[in-house]
């Protein structure tokens, strides 16, 4: 059975911090994104593939990941010839392929949805296409998707007025698809599935299934959400690694070299190769990636630290995210709202 994962994004919402890493290799703790769609994958014993559609840049996620023996399962790349829209893109990573339905996923979609019960629920139903919807507090900002009693959609609702909200479910990004009906979509054809290919099966008539899911669901693609992320691991709201078991913890590698006297506060998570120097400080919320450094007296305060970070003396840092590679020099403040890209250098007592 074949999954696919849409990762082919140029992450434009979180630049800088996309510049030189691709979205879908953006690290959640010490792990790079994707490898969370991976796992929840791995639930369907049936899924024995999965293609990785991707456009920008792929080599990068393919040094990450390889072929998937790490992972235990059969990883490939198709590499579109030039954006094809989301529909375009699964209709290229499908290629021939004609055997059990294909499971779907955007590249930004962070959730816990119970992936074998969907399975179920397609082939009970006998349905063409299903799709996962999740509720939402303020339906005027998304674009909507109406059902029946039944659970047949009738409608998607593009960015409704007021008196156009029937409901509040939103398109949650990911699909249970049969593979026949890929046929519509023209090869190498632009194509959107949200406003081409399901209001075919619409009007078509044919079996079109949602499956409301009430659980956890995120779109990490901004840098707010990927910040609540991380987060709600932390604090147990999604439960998955390196949080699953503790979570409201700190989880602080073995081998992170943190001097007397620093103070931390959790929950927080130190990666491997850290090195923390007396006085210091790690407040909540703290992630500090792979061999960062913090000199004497510095302040880390929600902050999410990406690997090879170095934080002179007496700095403060904010709940900013930095890239890899990132110098704050001495008594440097960092507010809460910084996005700093990879090898920024703020020289001592600058503000940002």
């Amino acid at each position: 059975m074949r999954a696919i994962l849409l990762a082919g994004g140029q992450g434009t919402r979180l630049r800088p911090l996309t510049l030189h890493t691709p979205k879908p290799i953006a690290p959640i703790f010490d792990r790079p994104f994707l490898q969370y769609q991976i796992d929840l994958l791995r639930q369907v014993p049936e899924v024995d593939e999965i293609v990785l559609s991707l456009n920008y840049p792929p080599h990068r996620i393919e040094e990450v990941f390889g072929d998937g023996s790490r992972q235990g399962i059969r990883l490939r790349y198709g590499v579109e010839p030039h954006p094809l829209g989301t529909g375009g893109a699964i209709k290229f990573a499908a290629g021939d392929y004609r055997g059990a339905p294909l499971i779907v996923f955007n590249g930004d979609v962070f959730t816990g949805v119970d992936l074998p019960a969907l399975l179920r629920l397609h082939r009970e139903r006998r349905a063409k296409a299903t799709i996962v919807l999740t509720p939402v507090e303020n339906p005027s900002a998304f674009g909507l998707v109406e059902t029946d009693a039944d659970g047949n959609v009738q409608a998607f609702v593009e960015k409704p007025s007021p008196e156009e909200i029937r409901c509040d479910t939103i398109n949650a990004g990911v699909y249970i698809l049969e593979p026949e009906t890929l046929d519509r979509i023209a090869p190498d054809t632009v194509c959107s599935i949200e406003r081409e290919y399901f209001p075919s099966l619409i009007r078509n008539g044919e079996t079109f299934v949602a499956h409301v899911h009430r659980g956890y669901w995120i779109d990490i693609g901004t840098p707010d959400k990927y910040r609540q992320a991380h987060r709600d691991i932390m604090m147990g709201r999604y439960l998955a690694h390196p949080f699953a078991a503790s979570p409201g913890s700190s989880v602080i590698s073995a081998d992170a070299r943190i001097e007397d006297g620093v103070d931390i506060e959790g929950p927080c998570f130190i990666d491997t190769g850290v090195v923390i120097k007396r006085g210091a400080r790690v407040g909540p919320y703290s992630v500090i990636g792979a061999h960062c450094h913090l000199a004497e007296n510095a302040s880390v305060d929600g902050a999410i630290l990406w690997p090879n970070t170095w934080v002179d003396a007496d700095a403060r840092v904010g709940a900013a995210i930095t890239g890899r590679h990132c110098h704050i020099g001495r008594h440097v403040h960092v507010g809460d709202d910084a996005i700093l890209g990879d090898k920024t250098i703020l020289t001592d007592f600058s503000r940002a």
